[in-house]
């Protein structure tokens, strides 16, 4: 074994728990700041979920994260070694799936399972398929042609490649873009299962209920970290009082609340609008007149993660104008 002070040798973290230890991370392309002074700390085991439009900066997030791009600015650790100088290192121990599926469409599950085994060296390439066959639960479908696949036993395929090598760091870019609802549950399900063995996941995705699913978050919007944390330390800290509006007439509706004092959010969820301010004293104050309308049903409600995400949005500007 190489000693502590050996160059291959990871640094010795304060927190064994501490998976990516970094601080003031930034990346530009072509003069475009992507992600900007980014900090942050990733616990092993932990399902952290990254949420931010699209060209927000999230992969580039995550790949900084794990050293599979350098930042231009900035320091930290992945796995123990140094994102900067040791980042061959980390390469070896992340799994990462893509959005686009990217394994052999005229080979069988089976054998793209097998031939990713024997990629990595493994020292048992059919055995290390059967058994990620049998985990993900595609028996009876190892002869199918991966081409033939929907979404769902794709992503699952995908999914089994990914952990064969038995990475210590797994990587789901927007893993679920395109699948049906129990596709998705049962993916996370098994997501969930991986990280109580010890797998750390970064996940970036656009779905709310998936966000709730992992166990921090962080919403990263035109290069800026906004908010980072637990789903309900992210919505408390937003500040936000919420009351949800029904009735007749909502667009009016809508467009009348948006141009008031106090007013720092409108948006329609089904047949209601979810009406948002930062200062509750004056959004109650701008809402009374409405109140007495009996036309319209108020309920005060507690503000939802897409309330606190829409109101985010609305604080940053984008980097693209």
């Amino acid at each position: 074994m190489p000693s502590a002070d050996a160059p291959d040798a990871p640094s010795r973290s304060r927190n064994g728990d501490v998976v990516i230890d970094v601080q003031g991370l930034s990346k530009s392309f072509n003069g475009r700041t992507v992600v900007r002074d980014l900090s942050m700390q990733v616990r092993r085991g932990q399902i952290y979920g990254f949420l931010g439009p699209n060209g927000s900066g999230k992969t580039t997030t995550i790949r900084m994260l794990c050293g599979l791009l350098t930042p231009d600015s900035g320091t930290g650790t992945c796995l123990g070694y140094d994102i900067l100088t040791q980042s061959h290192l980390i390469k070896r121990r992340v799994g990462y799936m893509t959005q686009r599926f990217s394994l052999y469409q005229d080979l069988s599950i089976r054998e793209n399972l097998e031939f990713v085994a024997r990629v990595y060296g493994l020292a048992d390439p059919r055995g290390a398929a059967r058994d990620a066959i049998a985990r993900l639960g595609l028996s009876g479908r190892q002869d199918q042609l991966a081409g033939e696949l929907s979404g769902g036993w794709k992503q699952r395929l995908a999914l089994g490649a990914c952990i064969l090598p038995s990475p210590d760091l797994l990587l789901l870019d927007e893993p679920t873009a395109g699948v049906d609802p129990k596709a998705r549950r049962d993916f996370w399900s098994e997501i969930h299962a991986l990280a109580a063995e010890g797998l750390t996941v970064l996940v970036s995705t656009h779905y709310m209920d998936e966000a709730e699913r992992c166990h921090e978050i962080a919403y990263v919007a035109y290069g800026h970290l906004l908010a980072h944390g637990t789903v309900l330390e992210v919505i408390a800290r937003a500040g936000l009082t919420t009351w949800t509006v029904a009735g007749d007439h909502l667009l009016a509706l809508a467009d009348r609340l948006a141009h008031l004092p106090g007013v720092d959010m409108v948006a329609p969820f089904g047949n209601s609008l979810h009406v948002s301010g930062r200062d509750a004293v004056k959004l109650e104050a701008a809402i009374a007149p409405l109140r007495g309308d009996a036309s319209l049903h108020w309920t005060q409600d507690k503000p939802s993660l897409e309330d606190v995400f829409i109101d985010l949005m609305g604080q940053v500007k984008d980097n693209f104008q």
